[in-house]
C-alpha cells in the first residue's frame, strides 16, 4: 500500500474513533438548492446544541459505523463538450472550467472520457483506422488533440487535488467486427488480443501527454442501443472470456495499473452480468468493480440490484458511470422547468408495455438528487454524469440524440447556464470528497432522502432531500449534540458539519 494511502486509512480511523471517544463536533453550516431559488445558499453557519427542538424529523448520525469508501463524483469530458467549449470566449470557457473544477466551483473529482468516437462526438473515428493492422503500428490519438485533450489538461490545471480519469470504448474499428460497423454487432474473436492491446496504446499514448488514466471500462453498453450510434455487443460470457483471458493478462504484462470496470449499462441485469462475471474468480481477479448507468427508469435507482451485488461480491466496487436527462434542450434559462414534471426519457415513448410503468414525467431536480442519494445508501463508490457541457440544442451529437447538460452554452451569443442540475451536482462532489466514508445514518421519515459521509479532514456532510411541497423542522444528533433547523420543500441541503 503507498504511504499515502495508508495515511487516508490511518486518518478514517483517527476520526471514527475521535467519534467513539467522544470527539465533540462543535459547528455546522447548511447549504441549500431549492425551488424558490437558493443555489447553494450558505443559510448560516450554527453552534451545536446539548439539546434537539421537537421537530418534525430525527436524524441520528454513527460516525464511527463506516460503510464504503467514496471515489468522487464528476462528469464526462466528450468531444462534444471540448468542441462547445471552445466556440465560446476564452474568458467564459475558463470560468466554466473554473466553476467545475476549482475550490471555489464544483471540485469535480472523478471524471470519464470515451475512447475512439462516441455519439456525443463530431463524427465517427477511431485511433486505429488502417483495416488489418494488426501490430497497431499506425495507431494514434490525433484526433483527440485539438478539442478533447485540451480539455482534458486545462482542467487538471485548475484542479488543485485532481481527479480520477476513466475511460469507455464505444466501438471497436469496424474492421474488428464481424459487421464491419461502427454500430451493433461484436469483435470477432480472432481480434480480441488487439482490442486488448488497443487498450494499452491508448493508456500509453494519454500517459505521454500527460494524462493518466485511473480505469476503464471493457464497453460502454455492451447490450447495445439499438445500432443508432457506436457500440459493441456483448454477452456476459464475452465479456467474461476478454477479461480474464485477453485483457487483464495483457494489462498485467504490460505493467498497465488502470482499474477494470464491468458492464457499464443499466441496472436492471446488472445483477446477471455481476454473477456471470464476478463469479468466475480467473475474471473477478483483473476487476475493480461493476458500473452501471440509470437509464431503465426514470424513477428508480434500484436499490435491491445494487444491494444484492454488493452482498455477493462485497469485495467488489459499485459505481455510477453515467446518466443524463436525455432529451433536447426544451428552454433556455428557465429554472422552474428543472423543478418540474415535464422531463421525459427515451422510454416514455419507446419503452415496452411491460416496463412503461418505469418511464413517467419526472423532475429532473429530483431524478438526479434522488438516484446519487439512493445510489449511495445502496453501496455505489462514485457517481459521474454525463457531459459537462452541451449546446443549446444539447448536441452536437452526430446521431441527433440531444441531452440536457448541467452547463449549456449559447456558443453564438457567449451564454452560459448554469442549470439547477449543475448545483445539485455540487452538493455532493464539493462536500463529499474522494476518500470519505458514507457512515450510519438513521431518519424517522421516509418522505425525506438522507445520506451522510465522513470526510478525511474528519468534517461530516450531511445530504438531506424534500421532494414534497411541505417544509419540516429537523435535528441532526451526531455524539449527543443537535443541529435544529428546518428543510424547505422542493429543496436539498448540505449540512457541513466541524
Amino acid at each position: 500500500m503507498k504511504r499515502t494511502n495508508l495515511l487516508f486509512v490511518l486518518l478514517i480511523i483517527i476520526a471514527a474513533a475521535c467519534a467513539r471517544d467522544g470527539y465533540e463536533y462543535s459547528e455546522a453550516v447548511v447549504v441549500q438548492t431549492s425551488k424558490s431559488g437558493d443555489k447553494l445558499s450558505e443559510k448560516g453557519l450554527f453552534n451545536l446544541s446539548s439539546q434537539g427542538y421537537n421537530s418534525d424529523i430525527l436524524i441520528k448520525l454513527e460516525p464511527d459505523t463506516l460503510y464504503q469508501k467514496i471515489v468522487g463524483f464528476g462528469g464526462a469530458f466528450t468531444e462534444s463538450s471540448a468542441y462547445v467549449l471552445n466556440q465560446i470566449s476564452p474568458e467564459k470557457r475558463t470560468e466554466v472550467l473554473n466553476a467545475y473544477f476549482s475550490k471555489s466551483g464544483a471540485d469535480y473529482s472523478l471524471m470519464r472520457t470515451h475512447i475512439n468516437s462516441c455519439d456525443f462526438s463530431l463524427k465517427n473515428y477511431s485511433y486505429a483506422d488502417v483495416p488489418g493492422d494488426t501490430a497497431l503500428k499506425y495507431f494514434t490519438v490525433k484526433e483527440d488533440l485539438d478539442d478533447l485533450v485540451p480539455l482534458i489538461k486545462d482542467a487538471r490545471k485548475i484542479s488543485a487535488e485532481g481527479f480520477k480519469l476513466l475511460a469507455s470504448p464505444w466501438t471497436a474499428p469496424p474492421w474488428m467486427k464481424d459487421n464491419n460497423d461502427w454500430n451493433g454487432g461484436s469483435l470477432k474473436p480472432e481480434y480480441y488480443p488487439v482490442w486488448a492491446k488497443f487498450f494499452v496504446k491508448y493508456i500509453e499514448a494519454y500517459d505521454s501527454l500527460g494524462i493518466d488514466i485511473w480505469g476503464v471500462t471493457v464497453e460502454n453498453e455492451p447490450l447495445g442501443n439499438d445500432e443508432n450510434w457506436e457500440s459493441m455487443i456483448y454477452t456476459p460470457e464475452q465479456m467474461a472470456d476478454f477479461v480474464k483471458n485477453h485483457l487483464g493478462p495483457t494489462f498485467q504484462k504490460e505493467g498497465i495499473d488502470a482499474n477494470i470496470l464491468i458492464y457499464d449499462q443499466n441496472r436492471d441485469e446488472v445483477v446477471e452480468w455481476a454473477e456471470k462475471i464476478l463469479g468466475d474468480p480467473d475474471a473477478a481477479k483483473y476487476v475493480w468493480g461493476t458500473a452501471v448507468h440509470w437509464y431503465s427508469s426514470t424513477i428508480s435507482w434500484y436499490p435491491e440490484a445494487l444491494n444484492e451485488v454488493h452482498k455477493k461480491f462485497p469485495d467488489k466496487h459499485l459505481m455510477h458511470t453515467e446518466g443524463c436527462i436525455d432529451s433536447e434542450v426544451p428552454v433556455w434559462k428557465d429554472d422552474l422547468w428543472y423543478w418540474s414534471k415535464e422531463a421525459t426519457d427515451w422510454g416514455y415513448d419507446w419503452a415496452s408495455p411491460e416496463t412503461k410503468h418505469l418511464h413517467p414525467k419526472y423532475v429532473p431536480v429530483f431524478r438526479y438528487a434522488r438516484d446519487i442519494i439512493g445510489g449511495l445508501n445502496s453501496w455505489l463508490t462514485g457517481w459521474i454524469d454525463w457531459n459537462i457541457v452541451l449546446d443549446d440544442k444539447g448536441g452536437p451529437n452526430h446521431a441527433q440524440n440531444w441531452c440536457i447538460a448541467p452547463v449549456i452554452v449559447k456558443p453564438e451569443e457567449d451564454e452560459v447556464y448554469y442549470t439547477p442540475l449543475y448545483y445539485v451536482m455540487s452538493h455532493f462532489s464539493k462536500y463529499i470528497r474522494p476518500g470519505a466514508h458514507r457512515i450510519k445514518l438513521d431518519i424517522n421519515n421516509s418522505g425525506i432522502m438522507a445520506t451522510a459521509a465522513i470526510n478525511e479532514d474528519i468534517s461530516i456532510a450531511v445530504e438531506l432531500f424534500n421532494p414534497t411541497e411541505k417544509e419540516f423542522t429537523y435535528s441532526v444528533e451526531i455524539a449527543g449534540k443537535y443541529i435544529n433547523y428546518n428543510l424547505p420543500g422542493n429543496s436539498l441541503q448540505t449540512i457541513i458539519i466541524k
